[in-house]
């Protein structure tokens, strides 16, 4: 076992772990106490978050001015890119609008970052989002590691990696929706069968045009307008894509009445002008802001 930590004071804008990881952005890192979304602990209380990712079991908490992690490799760079710990948050904060609801979502939670999460399992989690309270899309993907994934042994415990594309590929649409994915099980299976068959992949989507590329995502079975944005924004670095989900609409009808442009394209781009640079960024905070705040 490896382990370290980074100094969160060493870090642009500060470092909050809990909000970062129980703000909607991923369903691919756990508390393994259970506690996700059900404490309001300072930083999580220092609490351990874990994940998978190429093969690596990462675990990380905060406290005491650092964020520690062991691991199975050494895991300073990877989670720079994970939690995106090199982001100037000062300076995109600095550079949004100086709006009420702007200013006071980004005070409320001081720290929080974009989540870099894997493509193929960002893909899959949030076409598993659909019409799904939070504790059931994480159910979701717990059951698809442990029922497709590889086995990692860390620290005495067995971790999952998330399935691949080729073993969500095989999987029988009975299978899946035994695992309680529903009407979302030949979303996946078609979704894995593009990805694994190199008929539709990651590279067809990253690096091109902000809305080429959404308009790119959607080719994946099950994939709209709004699961593509979030898969932009919270895996392929798209910090500018804005999802429309309901809280989201719900700001834009209360704040920015004038972005409501009756379309989903128009109104993205409309909201995206209104946002300013980082539109993305904005967009999660103002998301968490409204939520919490509503309880």
């Amino acid at each position: 076992m490896r382990t370290g930590s980074i100094p969160v004071d060493s870090l642009a804008g500060g470092f909050d772990l809990q909000s970062t990881l129980e703000s909607g952005q991923s369903y691919l890192w756990w508390r393994p106490d259970g506690a996700a979304y059900t404490t309001d602990g300072a930083h999580g209380g220092g609490a351990w978050y874990a994940t998978v990712a190429d093969g690596d079991v990462f675990r990380v908490r905060q406290r005491d001015g650092l964020l520690e992690w062991e691991s199975t490799t050494d895991a300073d760079a990877r989670l720079r890119e994970l939690l995106r710990l090199d982001d100037d948050l000062d300076a995109i904060a600095a550079a949004a609008p100086d709006d009420d609801v702007i200013r006071e979502a980004y005070a409320a939670y001081p720290g929080m970052r974009i989540v870099d999460d894997p493509f193929f399992p960002c893909l899959v989690s949030f076409i598993c989002s659909a019409q799904m309270r939070v504790e059931r899309i994480f159910g979701m993907q717990e059951s698809l590691r442990e029922a497709y994934g590889e086995r990692v042994t860390f620290d005495g415990e067995t971790y999952h990696a998330y399935p691949t594309p080729d073993a969500l590929a095989d999987a029988t649409e009975d299978e899946l929706r035994g695992l309680g994915l529903g009407y979302r099980a030949p979303y996946v299976t078609a979704t894995a069968e593009l990805v694994a068959s190199g008929e539709l992949t990651e590279s067809d989507v990253r690096g091109l045009d902000y809305e080429a590329a959404r308009e790119a995502a959607t080719g994946f079975v099950g994939v709209g307008d709004k699961v593509a944005d979030c898969v932009l924004l919270f895996s392929l670095g798209y910090l500018d894509a804005v999802p429309l989900d309901t809280w989201i609409q719900t700001a834009i009808s209360e704040y920015f009445p004038g972005c409501d442009r009756g379309t989903y394209a128009e109104t993205s781009r409309a909201i995206r002008e209104r946002l300013g640079p980082n539109a993305g960024y904005t967009q999660t905070y103002v998301f968490h802001y409204l939520r919490n705040r509503e309880g």
